[in-house]
């Protein structure tokens, strides 16, 4: 939320509907009429629906090394922007309520979703998440020394020394003195050593992993291990991130200062910055995710007679699916046919295309559009979802949550094929991100509700996409994890059972 504590007023309209933080409240009902429109600041909403232009806080408090604080402005220059403050809210809300208020779905998403999960972000940013610093320091020099090594390895397979971090060099080793294969070029017509461009020439060739080894773990150390004890509170111990509602716009929250979202969990060097996110003495971490959640609303959403029988048995739903794409007996399905699978699972809701898969296993594009039709040939209740929301948003102009949340799609219709195409698999992708992005505010909601009733010692601290991290009492962990789970698979009703998993360790690795 960051800026948007700074209101904290309750405000009677004459419309009769009561509203706390109205400004905020503001910048919501505009996120829930169209998540991309616009931005959703006040500026911005006052320019595009008043045609008024405001005074900045720039404007006011000066800019860069010279910008003071607030408080130090004089009443003269602030009051104006804080009157501007207020008139510009109101004459907002008296815009945008009208528009909310005729879409009774969109409605019931502001009033039941948006608005009471404030409170939930609010406590969450105030309490933090330990942090032990010195273990981030030890991670840190590891990670330079690691670093340091893949350079000498880098220099020994080029033949010479050479900036791993700059692209320009990086073209010069890998195409003029290596003549590696060019596989795409920049807008300039330089040849491109952007991640995917590197990752496939990795598979033939030892130096373009290495420079992606370097550039994972550059990036682990200046985001996370040097940059996250600068961000612990010396009074709490504590690393306080600002949560953001109206910034993404499949309805996901996101985080800043520090942005806690994208730690990465695929490599053993990322995890390892989990185990930074401790416990306090005697408590412990609980950590509790929803399985499988987008392929569940999948599942949901196109109705399809297989994927619900998976769910509803509680099958294993990638060996499940490997089993019908490859024609074997359940037991039979290989780890490699699983793995397919997964990568099918997966790679269709993110409208990944028979190209695309064939590239992630390794395999001729004829065999993975052989898995591709197989597949829908299996499933056909996913085909005819798919073809119905492609045709659904292309004649509303927006695709929908279960929830009712709008992603709308301005190039859908759009003459160039790429960003047609493009729109197109966002339109596949939306309504399942979306719809879970939908479900965890919802359990962070009723968490939240249950925690302010119950007298075990536990509170929620974070949340990570699917994913929800509490603080619990080590007494009381099972009572605890036992409601927790209770309420998360409670909060929505779809054709397959909502599955929870959780785990508890000291740090946020372990309970992960």
């Amino acid at each position: 939320m960051g800026q948007n504590l700074k209101y904290d007023r309750n405000v009677l309209l004459n419309d009769g509907i009561t509203l706390r933080g109205m400004a905020f409240d503001t910048m919501l009902e505009s996120y829930v009429l169209d998540s991309t429109a616009s931005r959703h600041d006040m500026d911005s909403l006052a320019l595009k629906y008043l045609n008024r232009k405001t005074i900045s806080y720039e404007d006011v408090a000066g800019k860069g090394a010279k910008q003071v604080s607030f408080d130090q402005v004089s009443i003269a220059t602030a009051g104006p922007y804080a009157a501007e403050d207020a008139d510009i809210t109101l004459r907002l809300h008296h815009v945008l309520w009208p528009k909310l208020s005729a879409e009774p779905k969109l409605a019931a998403l502001f009033r039941d979703i948006e608005m009471p999960l404030i409170p939930v972000l609010s406590d969450m940013e105030r309490t933090g998440v330990l942090v032990d610093a010195g273990m981030l320091a030890r991670q840190s020099g590891e990670l330079a020394a690691r670093i340091q090594e893949i350079e000498q390895e880098a220099y020994a397979v080029a033949g010479e020394a050479f900036n791993l971090g700059s692209p320009k060099q990086i073209q010069a080793i890998l195409f003029d003195k290596l003549g590696l294969p060019v596989l795409k070029k920049t807008p300039k017509g330089a040849p491109s050593t952007a991640e995917e461009v590197l990752a496939e020439l990795a598979l033939d060739y030892p130096l373009p992993r290495l420079i992606i080894d370097y550039r994972s773990l550059s990036k682990l150390k200046s985001t996370y291990t040097d940059k996250l004890p600068k961000r612990i509170d010396p009074d709490s111990g504590r690393v306080h991130t600002s949560y953001h509602q109206a910034v993404a716009s499949t309805g996901r929250l996101s985080s800043s200062d520090p942005n806690l979202q994208n730690i990465p969990v695929r490599t053993a060097e990322g995890r390892r910055i989990r185990q930074a996110f401790i416990a306090p003495p005697g408590y412990k971490i609980l950590a509790a995710d929803y399985s499988q959640i987008e392929l569940r609303i999948m599942a949901h959403l196109s109705g399809d007679e297989g994927l619900l029988h998976a769910f509803a048995q509680g099958e294993d739903i990638h060996r499940a699916t490997a089993a019908e794409v490859f024609g074997v007996p359940l037991e039979e399905v290989s780890g490699e046919q699983r793995r397919s699978a997964k990568a099918i699972n997966f790679g269709l809701i993110y409208g990944m295309s028979a190209f695309g898969l064939a590239r992630q296993l390794g395999i001729p594009r004829n065999a993975a559009q052989e898995y591709v039709d197989l597949y829908f040939e299996r499933y056909p209740g996913v085909k005819a979802f798919m073809d119905r929301t492609r045709e659904s948003a292309r004649e509303q102009g927006y695709v929908e949550t279960v929830f009712g949340r709008r992603l709308y799609l301005p190039e859908i219709n759009h003459r160039n094929g790429q960003r047609r195409q493009y729109a197109e698999r966002t339109a596949i992708n939306a309504p399942m991100q979306g719809t879970a992005a939908d479900i965890i505010k919802l359990a962070m909601i009723e968490t939240h509700r249950w925690i302010g009733e119950t007298e075990l010692d536990v509170t929620l601290i974070m949340q990570v996409h699917d994913e929800l991290v509490f603080e619990v009492h080590e007494d009381r962990v099972a009572e605890v994890q036992a409601e927790i789970e209770r309420c998360m698979t409670g909060v929505a009703e779809l054709r397959v059972p909502l599955v929870v998993e959780s785990g508890v360790g000291i740090n946020w690795d372990e309970a992960h």
